[in-house]
């Protein structure tokens, strides 16, 4: 596939749960070759001196989430994730992934030419998320805390981030999301990660 300039601006925000429909959303894809998928999702993103926030939005009429724990393999199941490359080399970075039944996995991954490691034993702490549940849709909210980071963004700070969803249908077939097409069914492939930039 072709490659794409994925841009993303987080804007900076006064946060209350209204704010969302200032925020403008962004649609996953496939992650093979970017195009259409069945189950649409939208996220949006934006950040205030102490937070990220993060809000995926699923449409989904078939759910399988069974984990109970936290870092069990959620992305058996339904999850959706985020990866986080703050220094955008593709070496080291976080993952975050999130079921619709609120529980989490979190792992610092170090990636030496596809070559990965996942450290399962870090965990974000004061990481808060809470999910919505609809009839067809669940809605995801996270709020994870800057300091754990080394710099905290300020305007025209850049991350090398991406966003997923893998979706189970009722046949057992499995629907692969991204935000940023990584041209494989494959997450870990940091050299296709998008920017994220933060803008006041």
């Amino acid at each position: 596939m072709a490659e794409q300039d994925y841009q993303l601006d987080c804007r900076y925000v006064k946060y209350d749960d209204a704010v969302w429909e200032t925020v403008e959303e962004t649609t996953l894809v496939d992650v093979v070759d970017g195009g259409p998928v069945q189950d649409a999702t939208g996220f949006k993103a934006c950040w205030d001196d102490e937070y990220l926030y993060v809000r995926f939005d699923c449409q989904d009429d078939y759910m399988v989430a069974n984990y109970t724990k936290r870092d069990d393999p959620l992305y058996d199941e339904d999850v959706v994730e985020l990866f986080i490359d703050e220094d955008g080399n593709g070496t080291r970075y976080m993952e975050f992934e999130f079921s619709p039944r609120n529980v989490i996995f979190d792992a610092m991954i170090d990636n030496r030419g596809g070559q990965y490691t996942v450290d399962t034993a870090w965990d974000a702490e004061g990481l808060e998320t809470e999910v919505r549940m609809n009839e067809h849709s669940w809605t995801f909210l996270m709020k994870l805390p800057l300091s754990h980071f080394r710099r905290k963004p300020e305007n025209g700070t850049a991350w090398r981030v991406n966003f997923y969803r893998i979706d189970e249908k009722r046949d057992g077939t499995r629907e692969f999301q991204a935000w940023s097409p990584t041209g494989a069914i494959n997450y870990h492939i940091p050299s296709r990660f998008g920017t994220m930039r933060f803008v006041r």
